[in-house]
């Protein structure tokens, strides 16, 4: 029914990235790979797949101009990028090229079925064969599915996801969609009940928490590493949010 690109210089990830997920149990039953810029965009063009995997390096090629340069022939393709750099620039240029999310190498299997069945269900309108979707598709902040959220504010959510730890705002948001902010801002709350600041300070308690739970680094780095650059502010937001404080979560 689907069909699959994936894009990488390294023979060795294609043959993960193909052998990662059962693709055929979510309908992908013809896939291609290309190792190159160019073959990339001669395969797409030929085979007009409905969803592209780019690894963000291609070689000395990136992989979010080979999506801009498709997006230009308005083909229907949905992209996903994947990168062994956590680094910003990167994953703002997914963004702005329209990639569904941006993913890092090893590529989680997990995380990979999630973004996949939310292209397939809201993207692709069609359905999951012999899977259901139930809390993966769930924001965890929000409890409901992204499925009943506009794509607007999926886009939103998105960019919360990719730049939490930047300064993020929704006037930055605003200017980057063309919009108004004020009228962003009403969307957004409408979607989901809740202010932009709310929800990102939210979204950066979360990944707090994980990384207090998960890691021996200082709070303080972990403040800075979640958006925080005055230490006070942040250790005000965790105790009103968690009821405790980040030393108390740690030590329990």
């Amino acid at each position: 029914m689907y069909k699959l690109l994936i894009v990488d210089d390294e023979p060795q990830i294609l043959e993960g990235m193909k052998r990662i997920i059962d693709w055929e149990s979510y309908g992908f039953h013809e896939i291609k790979t290309s190792k190159t810029y160019e073959n990339a965009i001669s395969n797409a063009v030929q085979f007009i797949p409905h969803l592209a995997i780019f690894d963000v390096c291609i070689g000395k090629d990136r992989g979010y101009d080979a999506i801009a340069q498709l997006n230009e022939l308005h083909l229907p393709t949905k992209y996903i990028m994947m990168s062994g750099y956590a680094e910003f620039q990167y994953a703002q240029e997914a963004i702005r090229c329209g990639a569904k999310d941006y993913l890092l190498k090893p590529v989680e299997r997990t995380k990979l079925q999630k973004v996949v069945e939310k292209i397939i269900i809201k993207d692709l309108h069609g359905t999951l064969a012999r899977m259901e979707l139930e809390d993966s598709n769930s924001d965890p902040i929000l409890g409901v599915s992204y499925d009943s959220l506009s794509k607007l504010t999926n886009r939103v959510i998105l960019m919360v996801k990719v730049e939490f730890s930047q300064n993020l705002t929704l006037k930055v948001l605003a200017e980057r969609f063309r919009m108004n902010g004020t009228y962003l801002g009403q969307i957004f709350l409408k979607d989901t009940k809740m202010k932009f600041s709310e929800y990102l300070m939210s979204y950066r308690m979360l990944q707090a928490r994980d990384l207090i739970q998960t890691t021996n680094d200082k709070i303080s780095s972990i403040a800075i590493a979640v958006g925080y650059s005055n230490l006070n502010y942040f250790y005000t937001h965790f105790q009103a949010y968690f009821k405790k404080s980040p030393s108390d979560l740690r030590q329990n």
